[in-house]
C-alpha cells in the first residue's frame, strides 16, 4: 500500500538499472544470434525465462531490416523523436493517434457516477480510476499513425458522448480533443516528448487533461505518469508507466495521488497501482489499490492511512473481456473505435478512418499502406511549402490557440480551447434532410487547408 508520503506529486520513474542491463545482455548470448548487441535487454515481464529466446523471434524486424534500423537509429540516441524519424509501417497499426486518444472514452461511465456522486472523495474514487482505465489499452506495442495536420476524428453513439478530436499542430506534434455528454466535458491538448535511449524510448505527456462535471461544476485536472517503451528493435517489446499520477479538483482543493509501480526483473511489480484520496488539507480519506491491466478497488482510511474497522475492500472497476488472439491487441472497444458505427452522419473528410494508409494496412496490404503514407507525408510538406509562400499560418478548424500556457513536470504547453464551431456543425447536419447519404469510404481523405476543403 502506499505511504502518506506519496501525496507530492512529481512522479519521475527511475530508469531500470545496470545491472538489469548487464543480466539482460548475458541472457540475450543465447537468443537467436544477437549476442554482438551488448547491453541489450531481453526481459520477460510476465515473469520466468524460459520463453525469452520464443518471444525474441516474435519480433516484427526480420534480421537484415533490425540491423539497418539499429545503425539509423543510434543518431538519435538522446534525440526527442517525436516527429523526426519516419519508421517504417510494419511496426504500425491501423489507427492514427486522435483515434487512440479516444480509448480513454471506453470506461466514460465512471465519470457518470462521479457526476451523481454527492460524496466528494467517492467522487474523486470514480474519476481518477476512470483515468487508470485506459492504461489496459496504451500497453498496446504497436505505433499508432502520426495525425497529418488538419486530420480529425469523430466518435459518436457511445454513451451519449459526442467526441471530436483535431491534430493543430505538426511541429511540433499536438492534438486537441473535447468529449461531452449529459454528465461531464472532457478537453485535451496533447504533446508528447520523447527521448531515445537505443532500444528504449521515454514518454513523457506534456499535456493538459481537464473534466468538468455538469452537476457541481466541479473541474478536474489530470497529470499522469510518464511510460516507456521497452525493446523496440531486439527482444519482446513492452511498454510499462511508473510514477505518480496526480488528480485534483480544482474547485474543493481535494486530490488524488496514485503510484504506479515500476516493473522489477521478471515482471516484478509491474502493473500494480496504489494511493490515497486526499482532501483539501492533505489528509487521506480513502486508500486505492489494483492493478491498471484488471481492476482497482478502494477502502475507507483512517488519518494514518490505515483501513478503517468495519470496512473492506470493494472493486469499482475491472477490465472488460478483449478478443483472444487478436493481432494488434486490440480491446472490442478499439475495434468499434475504427469501425464506422461510431461514425456520424456525413463524416469530416479528415477523419482519420479515411486515411487510406490506415486503411491498407487494415486490409493487410503493408506495401499498399508504405506508399500511401509517404504520399501523405510528401504532400503534408507540399502543403506547408504553399503555405509558407502565400505568408499563411495554419489555423485549426474547432479549436482555437488560448493565451493560456501551462506548466507540466516535462515543460510547458499552449493550450488549445474549443471553439464551439463543431457543434454547430454537427446540429446543422443533423437537423438537414437534404444531405444525400454516400458510402463513407468512397470519400477521399481530405486534411488539407488547401484543395477542396471548402466543400465539405
Amino acid at each position: 500500500m502506499a505511504s502518506k508520503d506519496n501525496k507530492q506529486s512529481g512522479g519521475f520513474f527511475s530508469s531500470i538499472t545496470s545491472s538489469l542491463s548487464n543480466f539482460g545482455s548475458a541472457m540475450h548470448k543465447s537468443v537467436n544470434g544477437l549476442l554482438s548487441y551488448e547491453g541489450v535487454e531481453v526481459i520477460n515481464p510476465e515473469g520466468g525465462t524460459e520463453d525469452a529466446a520464443a518471444e525474441a523471434g516474435r519480433g516484427r524486424w526480420k534480421q537484415e531490416e533490425r540491423d539497418s534500423y539499429w545503425k539509423i537509429m543510434q543518431k538519435y540516441i538522446g534525440s526527442d523523436i517525436t516527429s523526426l524519424v519516419t519508421l517504417p509501417v510494419f511496426i504500425f497499426e491501423p489507427m492514427s493517434t486522435l483515434q487512440k486518444m479516444a480509448e480513454i472514452m471506453e470506461y466514460s461511465h465512471l465519470l457518470d457516477l462521479a457526476d451523481e456522486c454527492e460524496d466528494p472523495y467517492m467522487r474523486m474514487v470514480y474519476a481518477s480510476t476512470w483515468a487508470i482505465s485506459v492504461y489496459y489499452a496504451l500497453q498496446r506495442t504497436w505505433k499508432p499513425f502520426n495525425p497529418i495536420l488538419g486530420e480529425t476524428y469523430e466518435m459518436v453513439n457511445h454513451d451519449g458522448i459526442t467526441f471530436i478530436a483535431e491534430q493543430v499542430s505538426h511541429h511540433p506534434p499536438i492534438g486537441a480533443a473535447h468529449a461531452e455528454n449529459e454528465h461531464f466535458t472532457y478537453d485535451l491538448t496533447s504533446k508528447l516528448k520523447t527521448k531515445l535511449l537505443g532500444n528504449s524510448v521515454d514518454i513523457y505527456p506534456v499535456g493538459r487533461t481537464r473534466v468538468t462535471l455538469k452537476r457541481d461544476g466541479v473541474v478536474l485536472d489530470l497529470v499522469p505518469p510518464p511510460t516507456k517503451a521497452n525493446n523496440l528493435i531486439f527482444g519482446r517489446t513492452w511498454v510499462d508507466s511508473s510514477g505518480d499520477m496526480i488528480m485534483t479538483n480544482m474547485t474543493t482543493g481535494d486530490k488524488v495521488v496514485l503510484n504506479f509501480q515500476p516493473c522489477g526483473w521478471f515482471g516484478a511489480g509491474r502493473y500494480e497501482v496504489d494511493g490515497y484520496v486526499y482532501n483539501a488539507a492533505e489528509e487521506p480519506q480513502i486508500l486505492m489499490t489494483g492493478k491498471w491491466n484488471k481492476s482497482m478497488s478502494y477502502q475507507p482510511c483512517d488519518m494514518e492511512g490505515e483501513p478503517l474497522s468495519g470496512t473492506e475492500l470493494k472493486e469499482v472497476w475491472s477490465v472488460a473481456d478483449v478478443p483472444e488472439n487478436d493481432k494488434f491487441q486490440y480491446t472490442y472497444f478499439a475495434h468499434k473505435i475504427n469501425s464506422l458505427d461510431t461514425a456520424p452522419r456525413k463524416l469530416l473528410a479528415s477523419d482519420s478512418r479515411l486515411r487510406p494508409d490506415r486503411y491498407a494496412l487494415e486490409k493487410g496490404d503493408l506495401s499498399k499502406s508504405g506508399s500511401e503514407k509517404s504520399s501523405l507525408e510528401e504532400r503534408q510538406r507540399a502543403e506547408k511549402r504553399n503555405r509558407d509562400a502565400k505568408g499563411h499560418q495554419f489555423t485549426p478548424r474547432w479549436f482555437d490557440l488560448s493565451e493560456e500556457v501551462a506548466a507540466t513536470p516535462w515543460g510547458e504547453l499552449e493550450v488549445y480551447q474549443f471553439n464551439g464551431k463543431y457543434n454547430e456543425h454537427r446540429a446543422a447536419v443533423d437537423s438537414s434532410d437534404g444531405i444525400d447519404e454516400v458510402d463513407i469510404l468512397s470519400t477521399e481523405f481530405n486534411p488539407w487547408q488547401y484543395g477542396n476543403l471548402a466543400t465539405e
